[in-house]
């Protein structure tokens, strides 16, 4: 990672203390721990303990005397001009989503545009080691990043391959752009893109 990189991982309460005493050990800086709220969990079924509706997101810098890029006007304009809290509620997977199959852990758009969006400028490399079906690389493409995922599963790469290729058809690229959530309406995210400045700026971004 360069100096000046922040870095994205996302867990759940099984492993993201864990995580969390990890990156101290290794002097990164935790910014945030962002809660995302599931609009639609699955239920227990065992009726023993309460629903699993959420899941953390740590944001954290390699260098905590280096500053890191931080879209705060974006961010306080998609909350109605409040600053933006660190509990996001934003749906899970939607079916449109899932064209060539599912990942088991796979991210909504929703939430990895927001995270791309807030940390990185365009044309930013991102990089994520454990890409799956590559949601994080659909939402970097879609938002003018530059993209490159790891995964050791050829079933999965062959899914990413395909998203890849369905999205470069400039009319269902600008579909699913419409129906990414956390924004006003349809247009607010395709209108913002066109409004950033073109700058190069390399980040990391794991989940």
């Amino acid at each position: 990672m360069k100096e000046d990189a922040t870095i994205w991982i996302s867990g759940t309460m099984h492993n993201i203390f864990s995580i969390g005493q990890i990156l101290t050990e290794l002097d990164f800086r935790i910014l945030n721990v962002i809660t995302w709220e599931k609009n639609n969990p699955p239920p227990n079924f065992s009726c023993r303990f309460f629903t699993h509706s959420t899941e953390q997101i740590i944001w954290a810098r390699k260098n905590s005397k280096i500053p890191h890029y931080f879209n705060y006007e974006l961010m306080k304009q998609l909350n109605d001009d409040k600053q933006m809290k660190d509990v996001w509620k934003l749906p899970a997977i939607a079916p449109w989503e899932k064209t060539f199959g599912k990942h088991p852990t796979q991210k909504p758009l929703s939430v990895l545009t927001r995270l791309i969006l807030a940390s990185t400028k365009p044309n930013a490399w991102i990089l994520d080691p454990f890409t799956g079906s590559s949601t994080t690389g659909i939402a970097a493409n879609l938002s003018n990043r530059k993209f490159l995922g790891i995964d050791k599963e050829e079933q999965f790469l062959e899914i990413s391959k395909n998203r890849k290729l369905e999205i470069e058809k400039p009319s269902i690229a600008a579909k699913y752009k419409e129906k990414i959530n956390g924004f006003h309406d349809k247009k607010e995210l395709s209108l913002f893109l066109i409004s950033e400045p073109k700058e190069e700026w390399v980040s990391e971004l794991k989940l």
